[in-house]
């Protein structure tokens, strides 16, 4: 395996610190992949507590022959700078991901013909738009993603942690749900300038919402004929097998590009689940554990395969 540092955005505004792993046979091109964040800041490893699903990916695909990029978000490097131009997802995400595979099609020892995009939980939700936005990538693997809008699996997780709570905390939950209920009230019903100006949390405003779902991940890949790998963790407390994987299923049920992976103990973050509890969630991430190789394995057959 061959790690090499990069800067993905170089001479932009938002440089950010990058890996790209190659396997150690280079006699000829290989294919790569674009790992895309899930929600919040994060790191190139995609650390969650003590866990580095991003570093586990990539260096278990270098050992099947498969390149990839990961980076820092650009929330985690340039917070205070992205948090002044009222974000979208495509600032926060999007640009990067372009970014990332530009550099690898620029790579010679890249088949830039076999470039494939993972994304992982609010990285799954967007992986359809990416590909639909610059057309760059052969695939695309969705890891923990939902069809679903990002405000309505907000408001799920806040009624699941109340339901897992005691007493007070179901109340605080319920309050919190009300408040952001109201919020997303006729959401899409405001103009772009009224979505900008009414402030969500921090410094997002309703317009990363109402801008992200006007289109969801289940209506791009309507649209697509690429290769489409759907993986669900089935003790995943984030987004639910029930609910989610199963929702994929039923929209995309007349696509035969779409194929699909439920691992029965693996979590959200593709690890063995241990509490399955959303209020455990700092708890069960805290146990140094390593995507499952089986995982890795079936990333790797369908990049080959295709």
């Amino acid at each position: 395996m061959i790690s090499e540092k990069i800067i993905v955005g170089e001479n932009t505004e938002y440089p950010l610190k990058g890996m790209l792993t190659l396997p150690d046979d280079l006699e000829k091109k290989v294919p790569a992949v674009v790992l895309v964040h899930g929600s919040g800041a994060s790191n190139m490893d995609e650390k969650v507590m003590r866990l580095r699903p991003f570093r586990d990916i990539a260096e278990g695909l270098a050992e099947e022959g498969i390149a990839s990029v990961r980076y820092d978000k650009r929330t985690f490097a340039h917070p205070l700078k992205v948090l002044r131009v009222t974000p979208t997802v495509k600032e926060e995400t999007i640009e990067d991901a372009i970014r990332a595979a530009e550099l690898l099609r620029h790579d010679p020892r890249i088949d830039s013909d076999r470039i494939f995009i993972i994304g992982h939980s609010m990285g799954a939700m967007l992986a359809p738009r990416i590909d639909a936005e610059c057309n760059y990538f052969r695939g695309l693997i969705l890891m923990a993603g939902t069809p679903k809008r990002l405000e309505d699996i907000v408001i799920r997780q806040l009624k699941q942690a109340g339901q897992s709570g005691g007493f007070f905390m179901r109340k605080i939950v319920d309050l919190e749900n009300k408040i952001y209920v109201k919020k997303f009230d006729n959401l899409y019903d405001l103009s772009e300038k009224e979505a900008r100006k009414k402030k969500f949390a921090g410094g997002i405003s309703l317009y990363y919402f109402q801008e992200m779902g006007r289109k969801t991940a289940g209506d791009y890949l309507l649209e697509t004929d690429k290769p489409v790998l759907i993986m669900q963790g089935g003790k995943d407390f984030q987004v639910l097998p029930e609910e989610d994987f199963a929702g994929f299923k039923e929209i995309l049920k007349d696509k035969n590009n779409v194929s699909y992976k439920l691992y029965d103990d693996l979590n959200h973050v593709f690890v063995k689940g241990i509490y399955n509890d959303i209020n455990k969630a700092s708890k069960e991430y805290s146990v140094r554990q390593h995507v499952d190789i089986p995982v890795i394995k079936d990333i790797a057959e369908f990049i080959h395969t295709h």
